[in-house]
């Protein structure tokens, strides 16, 4: 199922519902229907950095665990669980943290589901 997140002064924002559902659990919101006010906008933005910083902090620390893995040849399914993860919450955050920056901006509220 994919998620248009609509603001004002953005393009839309377009996700498949099971790459917006970690962002929308950080946020406390639901995928089927929902808004960020203008006055929450600044907080969620605060809280989708930081946990970018947090997922960059795990992703090098499984890189170097591929690197071990690697090395000792032993774990196959590690190697192929880190891979699988490649495209990292930050890539996946960034639209919509652009569109919350516009919002911010603009004293605009995002929605989606509407």
């Amino acid at each position: 199922m994919l998620i248009s997140f609509k603001s004002k002064y953005s393009p839309d924002v377009l996700m498949y519902q099971e790459h917006a559902q970690p962002i929308l659990d950080l946020l406390h919101k639901s995928p089927a229907r929902g808004i960020i006010t203008a006055a929450e906008v600044p907080e969620a933005l605060a809280t989708l950095e930081r946990e970018v910083i947090e997922s960059r902090l795990r992703q090098q620390q499984e890189a170097e665990q591929e690197a071990a893995a690697q090395e000792k040849d032993e774990n196959d399914e590690l190697r192929e669980q880190i891979k699988a993860r490649r495209i990292d919450f930050g890539t996946r955050a960034f639209p919509l943290m652009e569109m919350l920056r516009s919002a911010k901006a603009e004293g605009k509220d995002i929605v989606w589901g509407v």
